[in-house]
């Protein structure tokens, strides 16, 4: 074999028009001064550091193509061409990637609006109509690791038997070893089935008194939320004085046993550090959890859902998706399953990515109500919500009676017009191909990491990495028009 008289240029192994040049001019242009600020808050001695607008690139690069896992990125830059160009022959071990990649989790999240904002810049969001839904992404965490509050008791009081048995069985070993070799001679150590129980009743014990501090914070917040209509109502002008005086009363003990739950519960759970809705464990009178109250041992964030009929553990994926190009407009992950509280947080996610409000909104059955269908009234954007499944015909199945409201009856109507026909058949075509592009092409189909924050980190990660792609095809497509 030939050696090579001058090195080749790493830039000569790619096409022109290649993904990973893309890459490397979009991270160019890409504002990483927050990450930038942290690498510099270190200690400058000891080991230099990669470059970090090569580590980012590396890291979208990989999102784009179907490669999470930073054991297989590392590996990529010995073996795949492109990941050996934008590393610039560098090879970064998997735990730096890693430990880049968590490090700086919420700075790569919130690039997510800067490659937004490079995609209004190029026409390909119109806000013309824009669709949303969710899809339940499975955890990094097992179902069969979550334990109901009634068999949480249930094991304590079993394991706490066997464990008070285990020890009056060592003692009786104990004592028999005494009369046999002399006292305190061989001592036999607590057997490891002892030692196992222990430790499944310290994780019972822990994950019973989380569940019953998230139930107690929930409590109060609902119990606080009816002293405030109590008093909405009791303001009211037609609302006479005795009426008024006895709400007044009702909200006040409201608010009183809100405040005892919140003595014995002073760190009430982290609301999530946004508007997402967020699952609250369903809880008695009293404040405490019900029976069928569930906590993974896993990832207590996770929840179980239901996803095509089956059960699964795992979270609930929001995107909002503009109609020309299919560019995500707004994005969001939480663990509330149903999807009518995600409908405002994310029109309101959609005014503050993009400065402006949608024409019209689309969204399924799922997201309806009329709280709903007020906000968007208000926000100035018209919404086509489902107000039920939706047959071949392309009409809409009959209500029951008790739920056929006057807001459903006046949604049904505006779906049934030949514009509102044609407005809502659109939605499936905009959205639940995004879907398809994450699920299927790149491989997504589960959450890496563990715990609310982390997670929705990474799901804003795979949403920029797909409207990355957007920007590429549509940059690439305008460059062979120009050439030919």
């Amino acid at each position: 074999m030939q050696p090579y008289l001058l090195p080749p240029s790493p830039t000569e192994w790619l096409p022109a028009d290649h993904l990973a040049y893309f890459v490397v001019d979009l991270v160019a242009d890409l504002d990483l001064s927050e990450i930038d600020d942290a690498l510099q808050t270190k200690d400058p001695r000891g080991v230099r550091p990669f470059s970090p607008r090569m580590m980012v690139a590396v890291v979208l690069y990989g999102y784009c193509t179907g490669v999470f896992s930073s054991r297989k990125m590392a590996r990529a830059t010995f073996e795949d061409v492109a990941f050996r160009v934008l590393a610039a022959n560098e090879h970064p071990h998997f735990t730096t990637i890693n430990g880049f990649r968590a490090q700086h989790r919420a700075a790569l999240a919130r690039l997510f609006v800067q490659v937004l904002r490079e995609c209004q810049k190029c026409g390909l969001v119109k806000l013309g109509q824009v669709a949303l839904d969710g899809t339940k992404l499975k955890a990094n965490a097992s179902k069969h690791k979550a334990m109901s509050y009634d068999r949480m008791r249930r094991d304590e009081e079993k394991l706490k038997a066997e464990i008070e048995g285990l020890l009056t069985q060592a003692e009786a070993a104990d004592a028999e070893e005494d009369r046999e070799l002399g006292e305190g001679q061989d001592f036999v150590d607590i057997p490891a089935e002892l030692q196992r129980r222990e430790d499944r009743l310290a994780k019972i014990r822990a994950a019973r008194a989380e569940l019953e501090e998230e139930a107690a914070a929930a409590r109060a917040a609902e119990l606080r939320a009816e002293a405030e209509a109590l008093r909405t109502k009791a303001a009211a002008p037609t609302t006479e004085p005795k009426r008024a005086a006895r709400l007044g009363i009702l909200a006040d003990k409201r608010e009183e046993a809100a405040r005892k739950l919140d003595d014995d519960d002073p760190d009430p759970p982290a609301s999530g550090g946004d508007e997402l809705p967020r699952h609250q464990p369903p809880t008695t009178k009293s404040g405490e959890p019900t029976p069928k109250a569930q906590r993974n041992f896993t990832d207590p964030d996770s929840r179980i859902m239901v996803r095509d009929g089956a059960f699964v553990q795992g979270y609930n994926a929001q995107i909002a998706v503009d109609g020309h190009a299919q560019v995500i407009v707004a994005a969001g992950l939480s663990n509330q399953p149903p999807d009518v509280g995600y409908f405002v947080p994310m029109l309101d996610q959609i005014v503050d990515n993009c400065g402006a409000v949608p024409e019209c909104t689309m969204a399924d059955a799922g997201y309806f109500s009329a709280a709903n269908v007020r906000a968007a009234d208000h926000m100035g954007t018209e919404p086509f919500i489902s107000v039920g499944r939706h047959r071949n015909d392309g009409t809409q199945e009959q209500l029951r009676p008790q739920y056929n409201t006057p807001a459903r009856k006046s949604m049904r109507a505006l779906l049934e017009t030949c514009r509102g026909h044609a407005v809502y058949a659109r939605r499936k075509a905009t959205v639940e191909p995004v879907f398809g592009q994450i699920r299927s092409c790149r491989g997504f189909r589960q959450m890496s990491f563990r715990g609310l924050f982390k997670n929705r980190c990474e799901w804003l990660l795979v949403c920029l990495t797909h409207n990355l792609l957007k920007l590429f095809r549509a940059k690439v497509g305008t460059l062979e028009m120009a050439v030919a």
